[in-house]
């Protein structure tokens, strides 16, 4: 196995561990809904959240490393406009990995949550601070910002799991707050400059989590704000559109990027099977059933080409 120098890690590269947990965790959601097609359930989410450990306790140490023999590197990841967004890969998937341990470990899936929130809020306090300073070109401006900035609406998840609602609420309330602004943001960038260079396409399918994620948590958090299933229905239909972009998926260069894809259709599967579990009718079941075997086919495509560029 080639295994990459420590300056060639990306912090994008916990952008996998995102999106193994983010699976079985969508899978653990679906399965009260899908019976018929989910007989097992802990057959198809747990491996899930066992590859996410093992990828979250490889990358974590060789990161590490990276900030010790090559902290230039590190300094240019969070300084750049570019790459800074997904410098929040790192705290957002350890929330992720929390929700998918708390069955198991509570005390370890406790403290994954709190350094995770606590890292990405100090983080998000950081990214504001860099943004008003100023320097920062409409054209450095990429879907990778939503993670650091909107990051928040994931936090629940697990938050809720823990019996950490009013964090949670708080945590939510300052992403869902800002979701407008940094959308606008991106798709205004998206307007007025160049197409995303080829490397970073995949990243526009972070679209996705803001409106399956404040939909899927803000109806539990405010269960009073029945409007939210309206972000659910624009998901799907902006699945289709992400979907049709993506048809040159095959000619985009491999790289980090890439697990960008994975997350956010996990948070649309997860979405759906939040409504379709509210909502018993046949169509919303079955578009459960087609986001999750969408998800699911993404992330191991994903996860295939991941191991074939590691091993060389």
């Amino acid at each position: 196995m080639r295994v990459p120098r420590a300056s060639q890690l990306a912090i994008g590269s916990f952008g996998a561990v995102m999106g193994l947990a983010g699976l079985g965790l969508s899978v653990r959601e679906a399965a009260p809904v899908l019976p018929g097609l989910v007989r097992a359930p802990a057959h198809l989410s747990e491996p899930w959240i066992a590859l996410a450990a093992l990828a979250f306790a490889w990358l974590l140490p060789a990161y590490l490393w990276k900030l010790i023999k090559a902290p230039r590197a590190v300094r240019e990841e969070f300084s750049n406009p570019v790459q800074m967004g997904f410098c929040a890969t790192l705290p957002v998937g350890m929330t992720l990995l929390a929700g998918g341990l708390a069955p198991y470990v509570p005390p370890l899936a406790d403290g994954l949550w709190w350094t995770g929130v606590v890292l990405l809020l100090a983080m998000q306090a950081w990214g504001l601070q860099r943004v008003l300073s100023g320097g920062i070109d409409l054209e450095q401006v990429n879907a990778g910002w939503m993670v650091l900035f909107i990051g928040g609406i994931v936090v629940p998840g697990a938050g809720l799991q823990l019996g950490h609602e009013d964090l949670s609420r708080f945590v939510f309330g300052v992403s869902a707050t800002i979701t407008p602004l940094v959308m606008g943001l991106v798709l205004l960038r998206a307007l007025v400059r160049p197409a995303l260079p080829a490397a970073l396409r995949p990243s526009w399918f972070i679209l996705l989590v803001p409106p399956a994620l404040v939909y899927a948590h803000g109806s539990v958090l405010f269960r009073d704000f029945a409007f939210l299933e309206s972000l659910y229905f624009f998901g799907l239909v902006l699945a289709v559109a992400l979907l049709a972009y993506a048809r040159g998926l095959a000619r985009w260069p491999f790289g980090a990027p890439w697990w960008a894809i994975t997350f956010p259709l996990d948070a649309l599967a997860y979405a759906a099977a939040r409504y379709a579990g509210g909502h018993p009718e046949p169509v919303w079941t079955v578009l459960c059933g087609a986001t999750l075997m969408l998800a699911m086919l993404a992330v191991m495509l994903v996860l295939v080409r991941s191991a074939l560029a590691l091993r060389g």
